[in-house]
């Protein structure tokens, strides 16, 4: 099941976005985790490394591959790469779905064999004639029965107490910010008439089935990222509620309203099931739940697969370059309105554009100036000692290493000039080093932050910082 996932995860982020075929598959791989009685992060991290192999596989599988095409003297065809990609992602995939699964921490909060992501943020009312009124905080939480609750604050009008005592006795209208399972929170808080802070007089006069809560996690790059709910004004504009947030390995102490959001944050919302739809796709949000997909016009959805095809047709023949053949069908999907214009503007990645505008004349001048062949001969004479397979490990190694903390598409703009100019001292074709530019580039494995997906899965797998090495290096070896 790990390697049937990853295989699509692979097949997918040839053509298409790692991130994007990442979000894609996301809800499935939270279901199969649940009917394999593994964590989610078991099968997860194994989908997540797949979307970065199978990224190595064409041109335009991943930005470093049109990178180091830019620098050959005959930029690379569409299927170049796949010589090299595609044995080194099936090796890879063999090597997780066979043994590397099993190196992935379990984090399994409660015990539980479903899916759950563990406890979140979220912020409770007393209301006037609430059964809790003169209870103290330990009978409150006993009346919550069934419900893993931490109380983290107490706010009374203006005044604030953090970690308040047990016996402190509640009064109506008292605030309080605890950390716990929502959805368990959720229905025994409202058996004994408390409500969820986010659920306002509005929210809980609704009723029926068109009003769901559902789980989001944040996509690297989403717009949510750096504001808050307040700012964004989330019930005023989209009508949906932030109820909870979760992130993992910290216990924010801000209000839920004024939190300001992060890559990989968890977040529980409510609203109808097309304004969350609506609101995911404009804001950078991927469900954790398997909801169904609506297609609104099939006639745009074959006409907008017809455009991505020709484009990868036309580049694979060779009858012009890759850049003007998916610029060419950027411009016939504008024109045929298959994608809402603002959506287009909305895929650009500003950061990274002059990121790579930056980084590039950086690596024409270091190969102008002749940096690159003194560091390459540096490398060489050091590590390689004249050996050309050993440069080309080293070469791999450094790529891999480098991948794991900067921007990929930067590593591999670094990198391809000091790779050239190891080639030429050693007199070695250049396009093995080139490649194992590309491969290693992709190779964030080590590190949460070395690719957006594996910051992606931070949170939904229950993830710590230090949890990706020892399936990463593994991964890595078998790579080299």
């Amino acid at each position: 099941a790990v390697a049937a996932l990853m295989g699509l995860g692979a097949v997918l982020s040839a053509f298409m976005n790692n991130v994007g075929a990442m979000a894609l598959l996301m809800p499935l791989a939270v279901q199969l985790a649940g009917r394999l009685s593994l964590s989610p992060g078991q099968v997860l991290m194994p989908l997540a490394f797949g979307t970065i192999l199978g990224g190595m596989t064409t041109l335009v599988g991943t930005p470093p591959n049109l990178i180091v095409s830019g620098f050959r003297e005959v930029p690379y065809r569409m299927f170049d790469f796949a010589w090299v990609g595609v044995p080194v992602a099936l090796a890879g995939i063999g090597f997780v779905a066979l043994v590397g699964w099993r190196l992935v921490p379990v984090r399994r909060p409660g015990g539980e064999i479903a899916f759950e992501t563990g406890t979140y943020l979220t912020e409770l009312r007393v209301p006037e004639g609430s059964a809790a009124i003169g209870l103290t905080l330990r009978r409150f939480e006993d009346m919550l029965d069934g419900v893993d609750l931490s109380v983290l604050a107490l706010i009374r009008g203006t005044v604030r107490q953090n970690a308040p005592h047990g016996g402190r006795k509640l009064k109506a209208e008292d605030l309080l910010i605890v950390e716990a399972e929502v959805k368990a929170l959720t229905e025994s808080a409202a058996r004994h008439g408390i409500a969820l802070e986010g659920l306002g007089p509005a929210d809980a006069a609704e009723a029926g089935d068109d009003i769901v809560l559902r789980e989001f996690a944040l996509l690297p790059g989403s717009s949510l990222i750096g504001r808050s709910a307040r700012q964004l004004r989330m019930r005023a504009r989209w009508g949906v509620s932030l109820l909870a947030v979760s992130r993992q390995g910290q216990r924010p102490r801000a209000r839920l309203g004024t939190l300001t959001l992060q890559s990989g944050d968890l977040l529980l919302l409510r609203g109808g099931p097309e304004v969350l739809g609506e609101f995911a796709r404009d804001m950078g949000c991927v469900p954790l739940d398997t909801a169904p997909v609506a297609v609104p016009d099939r006639a745009r959805a074959w006409l907008a697969a017809a455009i991505m095809a020709a484009a990868v047709i036309v580049s694979a023949l060779g009858l012009v370059p890759a850049s003007v053949a998916f610029a060419g069908g950027v411009l016939a999907t504008m024109a045929s309105r298959t994608l809402p214009l603002r959506e287009v503007y909305g895929a650009l990645d500003g950061s990274v554009i002059v990121l790579l505008a930056a980084l590039i004349p950086v690596a024409a001048a270091m190969q102008t100036t002749g940096t690159a062949d003194l560091i390459a001969g540096g490398l060489v004479d050091g590590l390689a000692r004249g050996n050309a397979l050993a440069a080309l490990v080293v070469v791999l190694v450094v790529t891999m290493a480098l991948s794991d903390v900067m921007n990929n598409a930067a590593t591999a703009a670094v990198m391809a000039p000091i790779a050239l100019g190891i080639a030429a001292q050693l007199g070695a074709p250049a396009d093995g080093f080139l490649m194992a530019v590309a491969v290693g580039a992709s190779c964030a494995f080590l590190t949460p932050i070395g690719h957006q997906n594996n910051t992606l899965i931070l949170g939904p797998g229950g993830f710590r910082f230090g949890d990706f090495w020892r399936l990463g290096l593994a991964l890595e070896v078998v790579i080299v």
